[in-house]
């Protein structure tokens, strides 16, 4: 199926160098090299390397979008006014999968995805099981009841390992959250540092 997640999530870290979610276990923080036995030489990227890096580390981020889905979220974000850049991430952030994420319901974006088929998620009292359905500013998002008791859930709530960003609001107490705006491109709290901008130039050649 080209929707599922081909890569352990590891292993994407791996990819990029990079500790894409901050976690303790990335095996990236000790070996800062793609994978295999001997791992890859480090080398100098060209402009359009760089960009390809860039591109991948932001699909990677949000659970390893699809190419398809990836290009068809940056093609919506041309069309609006305003910064690309900003927008692209903005519909990123919306992202139903994303939201729960970063209200620390889970402890990882592929967790999210999963609660969110196998229909844990309410979004304004009504079960959503699509991850990639777009929130809008004002949605409450929460856990159904049922579903309250799960320890994935339990756990991640109770130990919060991020930050709730502002454009989100939480109560843990009720299983519940608001996705109140959508975000400043300086706002969203990535672990490593993202460059947007070479997104956009790398599907704008």
């Amino acid at each position: 199926m080209t929707n599922r997640r081909t890569k352990p999530k590891y292993r994407i870290c791996r990819q990029t160098g990079e500790n894409l979610w901050g976690r303790k276990k990335c095996p990236s923080i000790n070996r800062p090299y793609g994978p295999g036995q001997h791992g890859s030489r480090p080398k100098r990227r060209s402009v359009y390397g760089q960009q390809l890096l860039e591109k991948q580390k932001l699909k990677g981020y949000y659970g390893n979008i699809t190419e398809k889905q990836f290009r068809k979220i940056f093609q919506e974000a041309t069309r609006k006014r305003g910064n690309t850049s900003e927008i692209l991430l903005q519909l990123l952030e919306s992202r139903l999968d994303a939201i729960i994420y970063r209200l620390n319901f889970v402890s990882t974006v592929f967790a999210a995805r999963q609660v969110v088929n196998h229909k844990h998620i309410k979004v304004n009292g009504q079960v959503v099981n699509i991850p990639s359905y777009r929130c809008k500013p004002g949605d409450k998002l929460e856990i159904r009841e049922k579903s309250q008791k799960i320890p994935l859930i339990l756990e991640s709530l109770q130990d919060m390992e991020r930050d709730v960003p502002e454009y989100l609001t939480i109560d843990p107490v009720k299983f519940s959250g608001t996705f109140k705006r959508l975000p400043d491109l300086g706002e969203i709290p990535y672990p490593v540092q993202m460059n947007p901008g070479m997104v956009v130039e790398f599907y704008s050649r």
